[in-house]
């Protein structure tokens, strides 16, 4: 069992309806660590960043309005980083499939999910599904700063022209 790291993202759905302690808590039984968290509003470049394999499906401008939070006027997610061995599996095992009438009533997606008349899947969470993909949406939604582990090669530049917010 090889050490491992996974993107979860609580959808503006999940946020909405106050699933993220039901969610957080269902994560807890993997004894998984959490390295990173964040909660933030998703534009329009990064829902594309993130869904780009998806670009060419019909239900790629839903899904975009979906997880910027235009359908539930709210746009917030909360995205983690979980650490440890098989961490992808474990979570896509509580996650469920992505499907919430296919999934196991008692996954996280089986219990609050749910599909729009569109066909849009409505499934409150995201979860990586293999190394590969893990590594590629974990560098979109954090910084290497934002990280409490060392996951991934980086390099230290100065940037000239860097404006930051700072508090007054």
């Amino acid at each position: 069992m090889a050490n491992e790291a996974t993107l979860v993202i609580i959808k503006p759905d999940g946020l909405k309806k106050s699933l993220t302690g039901n969610i957080l808590s269902r994560l807890a039984e993997t004894r998984l660590k959490i390295i990173a968290s964040r909660v933030l509003q998703v534009d329009e470049k990064l829902a594309v960043r993130h869904y780009e394999h998806l670009k060419n499906e019909p239900f790629f401008p839903d899904l975009i309005k979906y997880i910027m939070g235009d359908m539930h006027g709210e746009n917030r997610v909360m995205a983690l980083i979980y650490f440890g061995p098989d961490a992808i599996s474990k979570v896509r095992q509580i996650a469920g499939v992505t499907n919430p009438e296919k999934a196991d009533p008692v996954s996280v997606r089986g219990a609050y999910g749910r599909i729009l008349t569109t066909g849009l899947f409505e499934n409150v969470m995201h979860a990586s599904s293999s190394p590969d993909e893990a590594e590629r949406e974990i560098k979109l939604w954090f910084e290497p700063e934002e990280i409490a582990y060392e996951l991934y090669p980086y390099q230290e530049t100065i940037l000239n022209a860097y404006k930051k917010k700072v508090w007054k």
